[in-house]
C-alpha cells in the first residue's frame, strides 16, 4: 500500500485552551494510539489534503520535529458540520509483526457479459473490510464482473485473496448487473408478440 507522509510537532499541552490556539494557527491536533502510550502532535491541514480528500487509502509515514517516526493509519477523522474543516484525527500505530484491519476500495475489472446484453452494473459494495500485515495490505481489492450474466450477482466469496483476509459476511454483494428498463420492456414487448395471434390467421 501506498504511503503518505505527514511532518508534525509533538505537543505537550492538550487541554481545550491549547488546542484552540493549535487550530487558531492553520494547525490540525492529532493522537497516535497502538504504542506503549498516545503521542499527541500536530501538523499543518495542507498537510492531510492526500489522505483525507481521496477516495484512496493510504499508510502514513509520520516524521516529528524531535526526531521520532511512526508509520501509522488513519483512524477516526472529524470535521466541522458546516466549514469541513478538520478538526481533529486519531491515527494508529502500525507494527510489522502484527495484522491490521482496514477498509480498501474496490477496484471493478473486466466487461461483464449481462452488461454487453444490455444490462446495468451496480456497485453495492464500494470499500471491502481487510486484515494483513501492513507489508500485505492492499491498494484495492480487484472485482472481476466478466462472468456476470443479467441478473446475477458477485459476492465476496468469489473475491481473490493474497496474503490478505476478507472480513465482510459472505452473503456481502459487491456488484451486480441488473436489468435495464429498456431490456425489460424489450422483453415484455417480445412477450406479448409471441402470445398474439398472427395476422390473417383463419379461426
Amino acid at each position: 500500500m501506498k504511503s503518505i507522509t505527514i511532518k508534525g510537532s509533538e505537543r505537550e499541552s492538550v487541554g481545550k485552551s491549547a488546542t484552540k490556539a493549535v487550530r487558531n494557527a492553520g494547525l490540525v491536533p492529532c493522537v497516535l494510539y497502538g504504542g506503549d502510550q498516545p503521542v499527541h502532535f500536530t501538523a499543518p491541514e495542507a498537510a492531510f489534503k492526500g489522505l483525507v480528500y481521496t477516495p484512496n487509502v493510504h499508510t502514513v509515514a509520520i516524521e516529528l520535529e524531535n526526531g521520532k517516526a511512526f508509520n501509522a493509519i488513519l483512524q477516526d477523522i472529524q470535521v466541522h458540520p458546516v466549514s469541513d474543516k478538520i478538526l481533529h484525527i486519531d491515527f494508529y500505530q502500525l507494527h510489522d509483526d502484527k495484522e491490521i484491519t482496514m477498509e480498501v476500495p474496490v477496484k471493478v475489472v473486466g466487461t461483464s457479459k449481462g452488461v454487453l446484453a444490455g444490462g446495468v452494473l451496480r456497485l453495492n459494495t464500494r470499500k471491502l473490510k481487510v486484515r494483513a500485515l501492513p507489508k500485505n495490505l492492499p491498494d484495492f481489492v480487484e472485482a472481476d464482473i466478466t462472468p456476470l450474466e443479467m441478473g446475477n450477482k458477485l459476492y465476496v466469496t468469489k473475491i481473490p485473496v493474497d496474503n490478505f483476509k476478507l472480513l465482510n459476511p459472505d452473503n456481502t454483494v459487491v456488484a451486480q448487473v441488473r436489468i435495464s428498463r429498456a431490456a425489460m420492456k424489450a422483453a415484455q414487448e417480445a412477450a406479448k408478440a409471441a402470445k398474439a395471434p398472427a395476422k390473417g390467421k383463419k379461426k
